[in-house]
């Protein structure tokens, strides 16, 4: 196809143009943000420093949090330059590259949540096996295939939208660019992006939901004939720290993505993704480690020896 776009350049309309608002929202984004580099981060480099930590478990949560760290920086940025400066001007390629890092990892964390969920349900249901269901060779698959899922799905969706004509506005009513509100824009045809949009998105939300709720049903299940009350306890605390995030997570996804673009009112859409893209990065650091004795230990470790080296 074609690209006949007039367009060379977008205008991000931005969360809101109250002036007043600006500055305070240049803070609370920017604090959110270094929380989530941070956290995220910090959970990375414990993982490759402390051998204890080299098991499925955390190999996967290194990957969320390296795929955290990278959808939160291909929209966070940005939004806080125009909070700064008032510059919301993106150009035609940096859009099409923002859309391509968030879509990619963005799709990327929903299949690395349910490699975590099954991770779990192997660990708490069949304890015995684990070592044997959950090999190295099945870890690597399982995060090679969320990869490639991840960046061929964004592909299309960018090869798709960039290929249709922006001919009557470039302004477009978001902080981001998303594909919701740049097929608003559009003067093509948009029937065939609506309908891979919404199968794309069914097809990954299904799946890896699917492969969530069962895997946490089964834990669910281990977990009541568990004859501690407080491992049933500690367990249920856990599990609902979990399944929060992947609720928030999958609630706006659903709510933004499995719906005709002409069903969406762009104000609403652009509070809903400040969850997704700004708050789950933040929270999955947090939910995944502050509950979690071997990642305090680990910490404490390091913390130790960079004490030591200063104080040497």
């Amino acid at each position: 196809m074609e690209n006949i776009s007039e367009v060379t350049e977008f205008i991000l309309v931005g969360l809101t143009d109250a002036l007043e608002l600006q500055v305070p929202l240049f803070l609370i984004f920017t604090l959110i943000y270094f929380i989530t580099l941070v956290g995220n981060l910090g959970i990375t480099v414990l993982i490759l420093l402390d051998s204890h930590l080299h098991t499925p478990m955390y190999f996967f949560l290194s990957n969320l949090s390296l795929v955290d760290c990278v959808y939160a920086s291909a929209v966070t940025p940005k939004m806080m330059v125009g909070f700064l400066t008032g510059d919301k001007i993106i150009s035609y390629n940096v859009c099409a590259a923002q859309m391509f890092f968030f879509a990619a990892f963005a799709t990327i964390e929903s299949f690395l949540l349910a490699s975590m969920a099954f991770d779990r349900c192997a660990a708490v249901c069949e304890p015995l096996h684990y070592t044997t269901t959950m090999t190295s060779t099945v870890c690597a698959l399982l995060v090679t295939g969320s990869y490639i899922c991840g960046l061929l799905q964004s592909s299309i969706h960018v090869a798709f939208t960039f290929h249709l004509s922006f001919c009557h506005s470039n302004v477009v009513n978001h902080f981001f660019c998303d594909i919701p509100p740049l097929l608003s824009l559009s003067c093509s045809d948009i029937y065939t992006n609506e309908i891979l949009l919404v199968t794309l998105a069914a097809c990954n939300v299904f799946f890896t939901l699917l492969v969530i709720l069962n895997s946490y049903l089964l834990i669910f299940i281990a977990i009541l004939r568990m004859h501690s009350a407080e491992g049933r306890k500690k367990a249920f605390s856990t599990c609902a720290s979990y399944l929060t995030t992947v609720s928030i997570f999958y609630g706006t996804i659903i709510f933004m993505y499995l719906q005709p673009t002409s069903n969406h009112s762009m104000d609403t859409d652009k509070m809903a993704s400040v969850f997704y893209t700004m708050m789950i990065p933040m929270l999955n650091p947090l939910v995944y480690s502050l509950r979690n004795k071997e990642i305090k230990s680990a910490f404490k470790k390091v913390a130790e020896k960079v004490n030591t080296l200063i104080t040497s």
